[in-house]
């Protein structure tokens, strides 16, 4: 049982079949076998996990197993305790109402790469982050969700799921490493190559690292 994690770039389509006009997940993993479990739309960045077993890909993107997915969303405009209440209560968008989500205002990360190409500011309206906790996953629900409350998503960035998370593997965009599939608690551990104390093995794909070998610093 294979289970890769990805820092999906910007503009990259959730599949390997070849696409007419964007690039695909062949671009950033090489390891044969491997699905997407879950997706992520080709404006959103971030955590994607792939696997080659159905039944842990299954339950990866199965909302009833309750592995909860966090986001940093870039809001146009600045989020007021009343937009934030609907968030946490669950949000009515038409064709089905939101679970409650766990919702905080956040400072700008520093630590996040800048998107390729940058996000379009409008220079009267300022913007915003939060971070969202969800555990569906539904067909751009983030995005829709903080549009119905009035502050639509210029930025998506999935930093997590479940105990997984983008800012302790370390992963750039494009880049790619093995995990333990037990640290999900979906699954019985495989017999794997050891791995670091964080879980994760050496990356496959090392697209953003420089020339020496270092990572590069990401700021806004």
């Amino acid at each position: 049982m294979t289970l890769i994690a990805l820092n999906k770039p910007f503009g990259t389509m959730s599949q390997f079949s070849e696409h007419p006009t964007r690039p695909t997940l062949a671009a950033c993993v090489t390891v044969p076998g491997v699905y997407p479990a879950g997706r992520l739309d080709a404006d959103s960045e971030g955590l994607l996990l792939l696997t080659d077993d159905g039944a842990l890909q299954a339950r990866i993107a199965d909302p009833r197993h309750k592995l909860e997915k966090t986001y940093l969303a870039q809001v146009e405009g600045i989020a007021d305790a009343t937009a934030l209440a609907r968030l946490r209560a669950g949000v009515d968008l038409g064709d089905f109402v939101t679970q409650p989500a766990t919702v905080h205002a956040i400072e700008a990360p520093e630590w996040l790469w800048p998107r390729h190409p940058p996000v379009r500011f409008r220079a009267a309206i300022p913007t915003s982050w939060l971070e969202l906790k969800i555990r569906e996953g539904k067909n751009r629900q983030v995005r829709r969700m903080t549009a119905a409350v009035g502050f639509p998503t210029l930025r998506l960035v999935r930093v997590g799921i479940g105990p997984l998370d983008l800012r302790t593997l370390g992963l750039g965009p494009g880049e790619s490493c093995e995990v333990d599939p037990a640290l999900l608690g979906l699954a019985r551990t495989p017999t794997a190559p050891r791995s670091r104390p964080d879980g994760a093995r050496r990356p496959h794909v090392s697209t953003t690292r420089q020339a020496n070998g270092r990572r590069p610093r990401y700021k806004n």
